[in-house]
């Protein structure tokens, strides 16, 4: 049984095959061309979509992971929330990760008193047809200012997310800190467990 992330995002892979100690295989790395329409409108439904799109192109008795992510701004209502890795698309071309950036931040302006944020991970893990687990997590922090911005480590928007309880950004984190309290390190262990349980069954 081999265990698929329906994802194309290597970063994703490399930190997801760290929280779960296994190897994953990814769409990218096998050939498959995976590129689904995420039309729904929660974390928890684009997830499930793109774990069912996989499965569709896998052995019947492969497992997949997939996971819908993003960062949601109080101050913006939740923006960019399920839009997060397409946030400001411009005529069909996504924007680098330091253009997302800089845009969210100009968009909460410095002067903001509300700067409260949090990443949000649905997780699913799909055995067959309607068979599945679906796992919610969040990390709380609050949006830097622009001169704030720091760190080299983690990707997408985690040089902007500030935690005050480590007095750092995401990005200044190393990869064990991050895995061990992040959105999704929290809900890619309870996978982890889901699997092994099984697999001792």
């Amino acid at each position: 049984m081999n265990i698929w992330f329906a994802t194309n995002n290597t970063h994703k892979k490399t930190e997801l095959q760290a929280i779960m100690n296994t190897c994953l295989k990814i769409p990218s790395e096998e050939g498959i061309s995976f590129d689904p329409d995420e039309y729904g409108t929660t974390f928890n439904e684009n997830a499930l979509i793109k774990a069912r799109e996989l499965k569709k192109y896998i052995p019947k008795d492969d497992i997949v992971i997939a996971d819908d992510s993003g960062l949601c701004v109080d101050a913006l209502c939740g923006r960019p929330g399920v839009l997060s890795a397409r946030y400001g698309m411009e005529n069909g071309r996504k924007l680098a990760s330091g253009e997302q950036n800089k845009m969210l931040i100009e968009e909460v302006g410095d002067n903001n008193k509300i700067r409260t944020a949090r990443f949000v991970c649905a997780m699913v893990l799909l055995f067959t047809g309607d068979r599945y687990v679906i796992v919610q997590e969040t990390i709380e922090g609050c949006l830097v200012k622009s001169n704030e911005i720091k760190g080299e480590g983690g990707f997408g928007y985690d040089p902007i997310f500030f935690l005050p309880q480590f007095s750092r950004t995401l990005a200044q984190l190393s990869a064990e800190e991050k895995n061990a309290i992040s959105h999704r390190g929290k809900a890619g262990k309870i996978i982890a467990e889901i699997i092994l349980k099984k697999c001792q069954n």
